[in-house]
């Protein structure tokens, strides 16, 4: 899989492409992350990337030329066409299953925005997915960006230690995982359920089951409603 990222702030970027899972995939070959600077393709010797708004109003918005620009210079460097996505507060609402058809996609880019925002017309001429990591408001698309990013990785083929850990993990089967417990046993008067440590693995799932079900009714009933509806 090929992943690029355009932004004002590519340096945010490194120590998290180096690290965990992430880091791991890509230093395996199983993904490639580039990050792209859209100020590399300013025009002025300011190296302007953004203005005032037409009609007023506070902030700055992102310039087209820029963004355009950026964008091609990336897609002419590779062949096939690529999924644009605008890191956005507007967009649609990223879930686990919306991850797992991403992760299907050969090539990703993510573009992220800054201040007050994109140039409408990056939205429409682009033609790119919007998407949104929930309803709440960041100072860029930066963090998003990085969010989808791990999503995303976690579900290629390799690269997780145990392929079963994204299988059971929340939102995966449409409920909140089950409690998990390690060593020691017991640890400050709290101990591990007894089911857990009888080898039996029918009733171990049962109970996971059930854990997971009660867990999800009692935190995020929305999601039991989404089941049944």
């Amino acid at each position: 899989m090929r992943l690029d990222v355009l932004t004002l702030f590519p340096e945010v970027f490194a120590p998290f492409l180096e690290a965990s899972i992430v880091g791991r995939a890509i230093r395996s070959g199983l993904v490639t992350v580039s990050c792209t600077n859209f100020r590399d393709f300013a025009r002025d010797r300011h190296r302007s990337v953004d203005d005032r708004p037409f009609g007023g109003g506070p902030g700055m918005v992102l310039m087209c030329g820029p963004v355009f620009e950026a964008l091609e210079h990336v897609e002419a460097r590779a062949a096939g066409p690529s999924k644009r996505i605008v890191l956005t507060p507007q967009g649609r609402r990223l879930t686990q299953s919306l991850v797992a058809e991403l992760a299907r996609e050969p090539w990703l880019v993510l573009l992220c925005g800054h201040y007050e925002g994109f140039d409408e017309r990056i939205r429409l001429g682009l033609e790119a997915m919007e998407l949104s990591i929930g309803d709440y408001v960041l100072s860029g698309g930066e963090p998003a960006a990085m969010v989808l990013i791990d999503a995303v990785i976690r579900l290629l083929p390799g690269a997780l230690g145990d392929e079963e850990s994204a299988v059971s993990e929340s939102f995966t089967a449409g409920a909140l995982e089950y409690p998990q417990y390690t060593r020691p046993r017991e640890f400050r008067g709290m101990t591990v359920p007894e089911v857990l440590l009888s080898g039996d693995h029918q009733r171990i799932a049962e109970w996971r089951r059930q854990q997971s079900r009660e867990r999800t009714a009692s935190r995020r009933p929305d999601l039991l409603d989404n089941e049944m509806s």
